[in-house]
Parts: C-alpha cells; sequence; structure tokens
C-alpha cells in the first residue's frame, strides 16, 4: 500500500514502471487489456457495486485487495474517490513499433503541458479511430492521475509513444506513408479545402502544439503542409482539445468515406 501511494510521484512512477488509474471505468479498461493490472485496491462497498470487476480480477489471477476508506482516499486525487483504484504497469511503445503496426491516423502532441487537455485528446484520438499518440519529449507525463482520468480508459486502447523528439517522430511517420500536417493558425490552406480536395483521406499524422504558443517554428516547419481551422464566428481561436477534435475527425471521416463512383 505504501508503495503504491507513492505512484503519485513522477520520479518512483518511472523508477517503476507503474501507474495508478483511479475509478471503475479506468479500471475496467485496464484489466481488459490483458497483463497490464499488477493489483487492485477497492473498498467493501466498491466490490458490491462492482461486481464485474471483482469477477474481472479473479479470472485474471489479480489480487483485489479490500482497504478502508481513509486508504483509498489516500491513493486517489480526485475529491470523491470512487472506492476502487489500480495498479496498472506502463504501456508505452517506441516509434518503431507504432509505424510497424501500418496506423492511418496518428496525434502528436508537441509541448503539450496540461494533464486534462493531454487525456482529451487522447480520449478524442481513440475515438477517431487513430492509430496511435505521440507525446514528444517535453509533453506532460500521460500517466499522471488527472490525465489518466481525462483519457476515460482510451489509454488502455491506444499504441502511446513517450520521448521521441518531433524530428524524430515525424521522420518515421512520413517514412511509413503518413502525411504530416500542423495544425496552426498560421497555415496557408484550411482544413476545408483538404477536405475537398481529399488530401486528408490518405493516412495522416497530425502535430498539436502548446496550449498557450502553439508549434514553434521548427516544428512547423517539419509537416508537409500547414493547416488552419477556420473561424467563422468572432472567436479568437478553438483550445488545443477543440482544435484536435476538428482535425482527427476531418481526418477520420475522410478516411471512411466511400470511393467516388466513376462512370
Amino acid at each position: 500500500m505504501a508503495a503504491a501511494r507513492r505512484l503519485a510521484k513522477r520520479a518512483f512512477r518511472e523508477q517503476q514502471r507503474l501507474f495508478l488509474a483511479e475509478g471503475p471505468p479506468s479500471v475496467r479498461e485496464a484489466l481488459a487489456r490483458r497483463g497490464s493490472v499488477v493489483e487492485v485496491f477497492a473498498s467493501t462497498d466498491a466490490g458490491r457495486r462492482h461486481p464485474d470487476l471483482v469477477q474481472a480480477c479473479a479470472a485474471a489471477g489479480v489480487p483485489w485487495t479490500l482497504v478502508g476508506a481513509s486508504e483509498i482516499a489516500g491513493l486517489c486525487q480526485t475529491v470523491t474517490p470512487q472506492g476502487v483504484v489500480a495498479v496498472v504497469r506502463m504501456l508505452e511503445v517506441d516509434v518503431a513499433e507504432l509505424v510497424a503496426r501500418r496506423p492511418e491516423l496518428v496525434a502528436v502532441l508537441v509541448q503539450v503541458r496540461d494533464p486534462g487537455n493531454a487525456g482529451t485528446v487522447m480520449r478524442t484520438a481513440d475515438a477517431a479511430g487513430a492509430g496511435g499518440v505521440v507525446l514528444t519529449g517535453a509533453s506532460v507525463d500521460p500517466y499522471n492521475g488527472k490525465c489518466v482520468r481525462a483519457t476515460a480508459g482510451s489509454l488502455f486502447h491506444l499504441p502511446v509513444v513517450l520521448g521521441a523528439s518531433p524530428e524524430q517522430a515525424a521522420v518515421a511517420l512520413r517514412a511509413a506513408g503518413l502525411r504530416v500536417l500542423a495544425a496552426d493558425a498560421r497555415g496557408d490552406r484550411d482544413i476545408d479545402e483538404l477536405t475537398q480536395d481529399a488530401t486528408l483521406a490518405g493516412p495522416t499524422a497530425w502535430l498539436f502544439g502548446n496550449e498557450a504558443w502553439g508549434l514553434p517554428g521548427d516544428v512547423v516547419a517539419l509537416a508537409d503542409e500547414v493547416v488552419r481551422i477556420p473561424i467563422y464566428g468572432q472567436a479568437e481561436s478553438l483550445n488545443l482539445a477543440s482544435a484536435a477534435a476538428v482535425a482527427l475527425y476531418a481526418s477520420a471521416r475522410a478516411q471512411r468515406a466511400p470511393s467516388p463512383v466513376r462512370p
């Protein structure tokens, strides 16, 4: 239990190669990824409310350890703990493994620092059918408790790459046949144009930048094209998670559109 509490600190997570997944939805998805969960700590009440989790632990040979409410609270970062926390093995892959899976759509986060934003983009990428997410070296730790919760279980569905530089990611993804697009307000083309001319129908990697200052110039230069999302109203801009949702779903729709019927 003491070792699990120390997983709140990034240094200890990295040393042990373990992290915490809090709440029934996250624990459920972690258990579905066979071999990922080391142990589950739960209150007696949580076991009564979620018998499927107890059964899943038994089926996977994962210890279901009953603890008191105060001990659960000591593991959780939420104001109102949901009574169940899993200790989970870290899941990331490297860039070579990601491209070997031949993804059609990838989100690359560059210096994204807010765990809520990063987790939301990962959730959106999963919903859009992306084949992976890359968090470059200066980005937030995806095993941060807030980030894990924000993914709503999607962390356990997607290949995640950590620590690669933007250049390494762009070079590897382009070599694997993906077109690298930078989402940036300075873009020469807008996303509607790319949708209309079928550019987005091909395999695509999107570069998304920091919440405050966007993509650095040297990262923008790595892209095949720089794409802006048009603002039709009076809003100054879209936030990171909203812009990523627009871009990823534009690609997802284009990639799934029926081929035009030839006469």
